[in-house]
C-alpha cells in the first residue's frame, strides 16, 4: 500500500506505541520550551507519557486521534511518516491492518 492510504487522525497508533518514541534527540532547549510543559518529561528528555501513550495524543486508536500540540511536536513525531517501517510496526502492535 502507498502511504496515501494512512490517515493519520484515524489511527495514533505511533504516539502510543512506546514511551521511548517521544524522545527529544535534535530539539535544542529553544523548541523544547515551546511544548507545554505538562506535556513534557524533563527527567527523561522525552515527551510525558501514560504508559506507552504521549499524554499529547487525543482521541481513541484505530478511530479518531490527534496531537493536541501537532505544531510543536517533536522531530521524531514529525519524522514518523505513514506507511513507513514504524507506522506499520506501531498498526500492528495496535491489530490495526498494514
Amino acid at each position: 500500500m502507498g502511504q496515501a492510504s494512512y490517515d493519520c487522525q484515524a489511527c495514533g497508533a505511533c504516539c502510543a506505541y512506546s514511551p521511548e518514541w517521544p524522545r527529544f534527540t535534535l530539539e535544542d532547549d529553544e523548541t523544547i520550551a515551546r511544548i507545554p510543559p505538562a506535556f513534557v518529561d524533563d527527567a527523561a528528555g522525552r515527551m510525558r507519557c501514560d504508559g506507552n501513550r504521549c499524554t499529547a495524543l487525543k482521541g481513541d486508536i484505530g478511530k479518531t486521534a490527534a496531537c493536541s500540540i501537532y505544531p510543536v511536536r517533536p522531530i521524531v513525531c514529525r519524522d514518523c511518516e505513514p506507511g513507513d517501517e514504524a507506522c506499520l510496526m506501531a498498526r500492528a502492535h495496535h491489530g490495526l491492518p498494514a
